[in-house]
């Protein structure tokens, strides 16, 4: 009878270690997702799955890490790395579910139109079903033009809209050099297309070509 209570006993303690064990690793991957998803836009809601690390050596300390090409958002996985005394690593199911805003095309769309405001709709969901690239506020569409057609009703992303030219090779450019209490203006031909933030090189009158970055009113800014 104390033979058998004593196998009883390390057969109970053996599976609450194993659960507290479990427990563990599924807060370290919960507390790593709840930090890496922090300034996410929209509601994040967090739902982790079962994990049973009966078969793996005790741990003293871990640490959460993405595993290569993961992504945090719907259904996913977080990685959980024991750092000692034993070394193993587990990956955690866990089903990541952001409701936010995002922008939808509200009529057909051709290829290269330009957006205007009344084209676009505001919906709200789940953003994680979403492709990557989805777009959250109408203003990062409005006034660029589609590389390709859309239905109404096609949530809209970055890679599908193209920035208007603010500056046409060859046409005669305003140059503003600027530093610490200066700034100088002159002329110069564009060499490169280029729209808002792009790098534009100019040839000045003089022949030497400068590089500066397009401004939304069609003029290049070299600082220095």
């Amino acid at each position: 009878m104390i033979r058998y209570l004593a196998s009883l006993f390390l057969l109970v303690s053996a599976a609450t270690g194993h659960a507290a064990e479990t427990d563990l690793v599924v807060d370290t991957a919960e507390r790593y997702v709840r930090q890496q998803t922090q300034g996410l836009p929209g509601k994040v809601q967090i739902k982790m799955g079962s994990l049973d690390v009966a078969r793996l050596p005790p741990c003293t300390a871990h640490e959460a890490f993405s595993p290569a090409g993961a992504r945090l958002s719907g259904k996913t996985h977080v990685g959980v790395r024991c750092l000692g005394p034993a070394i193993w690593s587990v990956l955690v199911p866990v089903h990541i579910a952001i409701t936010g805003n995002y922008v939808t095309t509200g009529r057909p769309l051709a290829a290269g139109q330009t957006i205007a405001a009344g084209d676009l709709i505001v919906s709200t969901g789940d953003l994680s079903a979403m492709p990557a690239g989805i777009l959250g506020d109408p203003q990062q569409a409005i006034g660029k033009t589609l590389r390709n057609s859309l239905g109404a009703g096609q949530p809209l992303r970055s890679d599908q809209l193209v920035a208007p030219l603010v500056i046409r090779q060859g046409q005669t450019v305003r140059v503003i050099s600027a530093g610490p209490g200066f700034a100088v203006s002159s002329e110069g031909k564009a060499m490169n297309n280029a729209t808002e933030g792009q790098i534009a090189q100019i040839r000045m009158g003089s022949g030497q070509t400068v590089s500066g970055v397009a401004k939304a009113d069609g003029s290049v800014e070299i600082s220095f």
